[in-house]
């Protein structure tokens, strides 16, 4: 591990921190995990041609600005409605070994190992489907358990339409706070959709930030942080 990155866990540790959370997309791993889920889904054929034509649209709407960031989120989850959770883990479980394991940064490995090791209690949270980011935690060391993503309600094994969480913006301090109840230590982004996350908490850090959360951090005398291999 370089100089740089070893500094950078090391000035983490001495903050002591007793609670860490860890947006995934962009700052646990380079490229967006989530949009690239979405495609890869849709051309393997995994909901029906109708629902594909629909989420087709939908996406070119939100990249024209026509869809929030919420909806397209959501929907990203929801678009599942009906496919047993069973075989949605297993897509997303070989889904990310093949695309997105090589992707981690591995200083934010290293330093999620060795905040556990200290008696950090660590979580990510996401505005990707849950099943994405379940399976991606093997790769990254946090307890599966110990994720907040987007998700949908299941009953007898089938994803419903019904959204019970949607992690981004506002909604990830919501989601903190109502289910870890407490404030973080640490917290670290990459993009604006984590600023509301980043300002909870006692200690911000913007990891490979989007142009527009850089000039916010810079603004705001939060941490900014490069990954060695972004």
């Amino acid at each position: 591990m370089l100089p740089q990155q070893l500094a950078f866990i090391d000035s983490i540790l001495k903050l002591n921190p007793r609670l860490a959370v860890f947006d995934c997309d962009g700052t646990l791993w380079s490229g967006d995990a989530g949009e690239r889920f979405f495609d890869w889904e849709l051309k393997r054929g995994v909901v029906s041609d109708e629902v594909v034509r629909w989420a087709r649209q939908r996406y070119v709407d939100y990249r024209a600005g026509k869809v929030s960031e919420d909806e397209m989120c959501g929907e990203m989850v929801t678009l599942h409605q009906g496919l047993k959770e069973v075989d949605v883990l297993a897509l997303a479980r070989q889904f990310f070994a093949e695309h997105f394991v090589r992707q981690i940064f591995p200083e934010m490995r290293e330093l999620i190992a060795r905040l556990q090791a200290a008696g950090c209690a660590v979580w990510a949270v996401s505005s990707t489907n849950e099943w994405v980011i379940r399976e991606a935690m093997q790769h990254t060391g946090i307890d599966p358990k110990k994720i907040l993503a987007a998700s949908a309600e299941v009953k007898n094994g089938l994803i419903t339409g019904n959204l019970t969480r949607l992690p981004s913006g506002p909604g990830k301090p919501k989601a903190i706070l109502e289910v870890i109840k407490q404030v973080p230590d640490a917290a670290f982004g990459n993009s604006r959709w984590d600023a509301d996350m980043l300002a909870l908490a006692k200690n911000a850090f913007a990891v490979n930030p989007n142009p527009d959360l850089e000039k916010m951090a810079q603004e705001k005398n939060w941490t900014i942080y490069w990954p060695a291999t972004s």
